[in-house]
């Protein structure tokens, strides 16, 4: 029994240093890449210099803030008296009615964000907010030297802003990488002067890609947990090539602080973007001239579409390229100029990012069949406004119309006195919604009293009578689903549907 916890005690000693050598071989025989990349410093190195902090400045009207401002009191209060006579005295006159005798100036704001050089000529790119509404823009170069810059252009849709400065010696520029080779795990470096410390060097990894977190219409960010933080915005995300992949955007975070959820522009978009801005001063977008819509499992369905896929098609404008091409309401966009189009946003980031003027081959699905069209893109208009559904009002006709009920739905002819109680065109067609049953599918789909039903399974309807034919028929053929075609009282039509169950 004694002589044994010695024998034991040597033979965990042997075990401990096996343990240790093995675990020794094992870290030995582990790449580097999985420790994390070797070659951050040498990148950030290489391209620190190109990195810029972004100071800006901004004049803001002094509204009597502060410990001298008079205090909101409702008229009569029983201490407006009182106050009146404390500024009075204080400020040697009267806060109401007659000018004050020490006027507040205007006061300036100044904020800080990043940047970086693409053009050893001066050319620097950041974020638009980052210089939104300022009076003075300078940069500073990551030696400490201040140049003033001037604005080339800003794209509000994407949130990228182009400066020009004049160098005082030579700069260090980088250029764009392919954001569309990037891989879900891949290293990536995010340099920038986070709460305005100055430049600072950040790493992780490409999180996600292609992420629309509904911040405008071309959504595409890059997402990455390397610490992006205030005062990053407009600084670039690089690969270990030393390319810039991505601009940093935003960060989704309760904190304001970094929590892994950064998201940067990717430099596919932010290119093509800078382009315009240095050539033109403004974006010049390619234009389609439709209303797209999600095709649903419900509307595929409908329209013999498997799988699920494309832009659905759900409104042509007269003046607009897609008409002359012979591009109708309810064909469903699969490709565009040679790229898949997946779903609405995928259409609208590639009509957008294609030259204006250029012929396109659109491929469209229409009744089940692949057809070709050839469209000359035109020009989105900036300026254009989004026309809203018309407002419906609630008052009573001035005689209950004759309806008949289908699928959840109150439907009547178009009368004149519907029309002037729903606000709906002369233009419009079709069979209108006077009431919506509260549990029905259709509730569900937010059809409402005042739409107009136009189409029916890709048919058009004239009377309740229509509907009711069309949808027994579909139930005889099996169908689980119907497809409408709804107006508003604008004329402004959208896809929906309706189950026949």
């Amino acid at each position: 029994m004694t002589g044994a916890k010695p024998a034991l005690s040597r033979r965990l000693r042997l075990m401990g240093i096996a343990i240790s050598l093995s675990a020794a071989s094992l870290l030995a025989t582990v790449p580097a890449s999985a420790r994390g990349p070797d070659g951050i410093a040498d990148i950030a190195e290489k391209v620190i210099d190109s990195v810029v902090n972004i100071s800006t400045s901004q004049s803001v009207e002094a509204k009597g803030g502060g410990k001298e401002a008079m205090p909101q009191l409702p008229p009569g209060s029983p201490f407006e008296e009182f106050f009146d006579d404390f500024f009075k005295n204080r400020r040697g006159g009267s806060p109401k009615g007659g000018e004050r005798s020490e006027m507040q100036p205007p006061r300036k704001t100044n904020s800080l964000g990043s940047g970086f050089i693409i053009d050893a000529e001066g050319v620097v790119v950041t974020n638009n907010h980052v210089v939104a509404d300022a009076d003075e823009i300078n940069v500073i170069m990551n030696d400490g030297t201040k140049i003033k810059a001037e604005l080339v252009g800003v794209d509000k849709k994407t949130d990228i802003a182009v400066l020009k400065f004049k160098p005082v010696k030579p700069l260090v520029a980088v250029k764009f990488g392919d954001s569309d080779k990037l891989r879900l795990g891949e290293w990536v470096i995010a340099i920038g002067n986070p709460f305005s410390l100055g430049g600072s060097v950040t790493a992780g990894i490409v999180s996600a890609r292609n992420r629309d977190i509904s911040q405008g219409p071309y959504d595409n960010y890059i997402q990455t947990d390397a610490s992006i933080n205030r005062g990053n915005s407009g600084g670039p995300l690089f690969n270990l090539e030393g390319e810039v992949v991505g601009v940093n955007t935003l960060i989704i975070s309760p904190t304001g602080g970094s929590i892994g959820l950064g998201f940067a522009v990717p430099s596919k978009t932010v290119a093509g973007v800078v382009d315009q801005l240095r050539q033109f001063g403004e974006l010049r977008r390619g234009w389609l001239g439709v209303r797209i819509q999600q095709v649903t499992d419900e509307i595929a369905e409908s329209l013999n579409i498997k799988p699920a896929r494309g832009a659905l098609v759900a409104g042509v404008d007269d003046k607009g390229p897609a008409k002359p091409a012979g591009i109708e309401p309810g064909d469903v966009v699969v490709k565009f100029d040679g790229k898949d189009v997946k779903d609405p946003k995928d259409l609208s980031r590639v009509v957008a990012d294609t030259a204006v003027g250029k012929e396109v081959d659109v491929v469209v699905i229409r009744k089940g069949k692949e057809e070709n069209r050839k469209v000359t893109l035109g020009r989105l208009e900036d300026t254009e406004k989004v026309q809203q559904a018309a407002a419906k009002t609630k008052e009573d006709p001035a005689e209950k119309p004759v309806t008949q009920k289908a699928l959840g739905l109150d439907l009547a002819a178009l009368s004149k006195d519907l029309r002037t109680k729903y606000k709906i065109k002369d233009s419009v067609k079709g069979v209108i919604v006077t009431g919506v049953d509260g549990n029905s599918d259709a509730a569900e789909k937010r059809l409402s009293a005042g739409d107009v039903i136009v189409e029916v399974a890709q048919e058009a309807v004239a009377n309740a009578a229509d509907i009711k034919k069309r949808v027994d028929q579909l139930k005889k053929d099996g169908k689980k689903s119907v497809l409408l075609l709804v107006s508003n009282g604008e004329g402004e039509l959208r896809f929906v549907a309706l189950s026949v169950q």
